[in-house]
């Protein structure tokens, strides 16, 4: 019998194949659906501030239409690169820390300007 370990540190990394399961796949396109579901609800929305509301309205419904347009292609985006990534067997951090915080400061910002445009604006002048 040898004296020698088994395994020795080397220091070389072994590349090892990425099992990617099916779910993952899935779990993309699911995602990407439900960012296109808030956004859908999120125009829909300008819509209705647009057709029935005053003149501060529609310049509100112009803010929330141009935040939900970017919330559409950045779903494009982040759908496109964990499809890439996982297409690749790529070992990468599929979570998204940044879009809904930057998603919620637009919404805190439009909502703002509603507000502002509003107190500043009263519907009887």
């Amino acid at each position: 019998m040898s004296s020698q370990p088994l395994l020795e540190p080397t220091g070389k990394r072994i590349a090892l194949p990425v099992r990617v399961e099916p779910k993952v796949f899935f779990a993309n396109e699911r995602t990407f659906l439900s960012w296109l579901n808030f956004t859908v609800v999120l125009g829909g929305l300008a819509m209705g501030l647009l057709n029935f509301g005053d003149r501060v309205s529609r310049l509100s419904a112009v803010l929330f239409t141009v935040t939900a347009m970017f919330v559409m292609l950045y779903a494009l985006y982040t759908f496109h690169w964990r499809a890439t990534k996982i297409r690749r067997r790529e070992a990468a951090p599929y979570d998204d820390r940044v879009g809904p915080t930057v998603l919620c400061i637009f919404l805190i910002i439009a909502v703002a300007f509603n507000f502002y445009l509003r107190l500043t604006n009263p519907p009887g002048q």
